[in-house]
């Protein structure tokens, strides 16, 4: 059963190509989430962790979420999930006193004991066992490795919707029009609860013109899947998430306008008509 129809949304955030920012998306909508006060749930299936280090978890995690993966029908995710380090930097900025949920299972390199190509069917369900019994979020992200290997079959094959990551260059975009269409043909075979793919334009630079091309070329390539606003290139990520930072908490005028965006992305992704995944 997807929990999804429980009331908890899923959502992957997914690109099949490295380096177009993946990891800076998720950490913006879950900035988003955290602002807004939405429960939410983080898992890291990256064997990198990037999202990890970005959202201030220790290098040496307990309780990651390969670990968990290995016996998922034993455990009580909430006997096992962390407060993120976000929650305290919130609570510093906000003098509403309104009690945040941010939860994170931390990623790490265990992980990729299951990012094969032959992974089995029993085995892309391990993540949906692991999450079949939470209701207590909102939203759960989960940031997926930089292929269509096992490990994001595994989060596709327990989400309700898929956001693809793409920047405006010519590999990235024939990339996520064939991520599209392989995701449609796993929502067939394995996961007809999907309901949305999303693409997200990343770095986008308006003073570059094969940027301003190749941005209209996906508004006509992907219609209504390509969410706006565009992300431009943001030059203080780097800075950011060295801090371990939320975005939204960051005190300059380039991170509020970055925050705004992302808070528009968030609410398309959390109340947009649902439609089946494009072609």
């Amino acid at each position: 059963m997807n929990i999804g129809v429980i009331s908890v949304q899923i959502v992957s955030i997914s690109s099949l190509k490295g380096g177009v920012g993946k990891t800076s998306v998720t950490s913006g909508l879950v900035s988003a989430a955290l602002s807004a006060g939405l429960r939410t749930l983080v898992i890291d299936l990256d064997p990198h962790a990037d999202l990890s280090t970005a959202m201030g978890l220790p290098s040496t995690r307990e309780h990651s979420i390969g670990d968990l993966l290995k016996r998922p029908r034993r455990i009580d995710l909430q006997d096992h999930v962390r407060v993120a380090p976000w929650v305290g930097i919130a609570a510093k900025n906000d003098s509403s006193g309104e009690r945040r949920v941010l939860d994170i299972i931390g990623g790490s390199a265990t992980t990729g004991l299951y990012d094969r190509p032959d992974l089995s069917t029993r085995d892309i369900r391990r993540l949906e066992t692991l999450l079949a019994r939470t209701t207590e979020y909102d939203m759960v992200f989960i940031d997926c490795p930089p292929s269509f290997s096992g490990l994001t079959r595994m989060a596709w094959a327990t989400s309700d919707d898929v956001v693809l990551v793409a920047e405006p260059g010519l590999f990235s975009v024939a990339g996520t029009e064939r991520t599209l269409r392989a995701l449609r043909m796993f929502s067939a075979a394995f996961a007809p609860h999907i309901m949305t793919g999303y693409v997200v334009a990343n770095r986008v630079r308006a003073d570059f013109p094969e940027h301003s091309y190749r941005v209209d070329e996906m508004r006509q390539m992907f219609g209504d899947v390509l969410l706006e606003p565009i992300l431009p290139e943001y030059y203080e990520w780097q800075q950011v998430q060295g801090a371990a930072y939320p975005i939204h908490y960051w005190p300059t005028a380039e991170a509020r306008a970055a925050a705004a965006r992302f808070d528009e992305l968030l609410g398309k992704i959390q109340h947009s008509p649902k439609t089946p995944p494009a072609a």
